[in-house]
């Protein structure tokens, strides 16, 4: 049983002050984030295909990919601020951790709904239009975007969880980096070896955080049955567990061994260091980041 409590923590932003209550601020924002991030989507094929020859040499299906991983590096910078700032700052958030707002946290919670709004989207545009699917990456999008939505719909939610589950996206950065310079034939380099370092050490903090989140969960669980509705509670725990037990694994698992043997695992083909990023074999099987 679940209710909307009459003491909502709720302490406002100097930078972000707002009327996050009012449903139209609310789409008004969660459009903004999609806007903005499907700006940042073709801002990047632009500027790639006019600077870069790396990228003019890829296929329609690789440019796309591209373009996601810098989309998704940007929005990776954006959550880990929004992360760290839950976990460092004494806010509202970290001293209420089922109750707790504050306006940087709502606005981090619709433009990230945008976000992941924009994801599903060009996932399911990519998929339709290259005629693949990629289960994982599917689930993975729906959970995030049903999350975060659940956390708009049911506005009295605090969102120091949602916080912290943006703060897994610590590697996102990493991983662009490590994508682009492998296709563009640099994975020899001493720079692309001490990216890939930094970002494997990201996944393990990963598998850390999301530890953390079952522990404040666990000292947090009465509080949670009361103030949390199922629906929403039956979606955190099955991604949390996903994350927790599959996938943060599994691309940890993944990324080690790229650091040893290069190889794109998106596209089944790999770069040469000495000729520079290897075209498009005659079919792609695309597997999960």
């Amino acid at each position: 049983m679940s209710s909307q409590p009459d003491n909502l923590i709720l302490s406002s932003g100097h930078n972000f002050s707002m009327d996050y209550s009012s449903r139209d601020i609310q789409l008004k924002t969660i459009g903004l984030g999609f806007v903005f991030y499907t700006f940042v989507f073709l801002f990047s094929h632009m500027l790639s295909s006019l600077l870069l020859h790396t990228y003019r040499s890829l296929s329609a299906k690789e440019k796309v990919f591209w373009d996601l991983a810098v989309t998704r590096a940007v929005f990776g910078v954006q959550s880990s601020v929004a992360g760290l700032r839950a976990l460092m700052e004494d806010s509202a958030v970290y001293s209420d951790k089922i109750l707790g707002q504050e306006d940087w946290s709502w606005f981090n919670v619709l433009t990230a709904t945008g976000f992941f709004l924009f994801e599903n989207v060009a996932l399911h545009a990519s998929n339709v239009t290259f005629r693949s699917f990629d289960l994982a990456l599917a689930v993975h999008h729906f959970f995030a975007l049903a999350g975060f939505v659940g956390t708009v719909v049911w506005n009295w939610l605090g969102h120091f969880l949602p916080m912290v589950t943006l703060l897994l996206e610590m590697s996102t950065p990493f991983t662009c980096i490590s994508w682009m310079l492998l296709k563009a034939g640099w994975c020899k380099t001493f720079f692309w070896k001490a990216n890939q370092w930094v970002m494997i050490h990201m996944f393990h903090c990963r598998m850390v955080v999301s530890y953390y989140m079952w522990w404040v969960c666990w000292n947090h669980w009465e509080e949670m049955n009361t103030h949390i509705p199922l629906v929403q509670r039956l979606l955190f725990f099955i991604g949390l567990f996903l994350l927790t037990f599959f996938l943060n694994p599994v691309w940890t698992h993944k990324k080690t061994l790229q650091l040893l043997n290069p190889v794109d695992w998106n596209f089944d083909n790999k770069p040469s260091a000495e000729n520079g990023p290897v075209r498009d074999q005659a079919q792609h099987k695309p597997h999960a980041s």
